[in-house]
């Protein structure tokens, strides 16, 4: 978390690091405590990385691209069904039957809005936005990162205002219950 860079990188690092626990996860033996410890870690990354995005990004995506409501309406949408699959693991023990099935599910998920982001968005933005606004924009994405909620809450508000002025709450409830339980440590 933190990486430095404008928005782009900070994001396409966080991507990076999503990839390689997906591998992680893979190279896990099946029902194993790893198996959960790192879908806690994914958890954790994605929906930290899903709120600085919602926060951030996409404000400014939807402000400096054409159709970029369009485009921000279908990666929060993306970001939707991502967090319901991450309550539905949190629920899960790696032992359960289908706990891998619904973690190939987030995979695709994953893997596919990734693709559509660096593939996509990410080059408009770099051919739309001044790099100074992209600087600045990494800048308020790492901050954000930093008080954002670590689990899952779909029911919780994807756009600013109100995710803005929430997150920070949940997320300092989180971390606590984090602190409490050894989770993501």
């Amino acid at each position: 978390m933190g990486h430095g860079g404008d928005v782009i990188a900070e994001l396409t690092t966080d991507h990076r690091e999503v990839d390689e626990l997906f591998t992680q996860f893979e190279d896990a033996m099946p029902g194993s405590p790893d198996r959960k410890r790192l879908v806690d870690a994914l958890t954790i990354e994605l929906v930290r990385h899903s709120v600085a995005e919602e926060q951030h990004l996409y404000p400014a995506v939807r402000e400096h691209l054409e159709e970029g409501d369009a485009l921000a309406d279908k990666e929060i949408a993306d970001h939707a069904r991502v967090e319901q699959l991450l309550k539905e693991l949190e629920q899960r023990e790696p032992d359960d039957l289908d706990f891998d099935r619904i973690v190939v599910k987030l995979r695709t998920e994953v893997t596919a809005h990734i693709d559509d982001e660096e593939n996509n968005l990410f080059p408009q933005l770099r051919d739309a936005v001044h790099s100074f606004i992209l600087e600045s924009l990494g800048e308020k994405v790492r901050a954000a990162k930093k008080t954002a909620p670590t689990r899952p809450h779909p029911t919780a508000p994807s756009t600013p205002p109100a995710n803005k002025l929430l997150a920070p709450g949940l997320g300092l409830v989180d971390r606590a219950r984090d602190y409490v339980t050894g989770r993501g440590r």
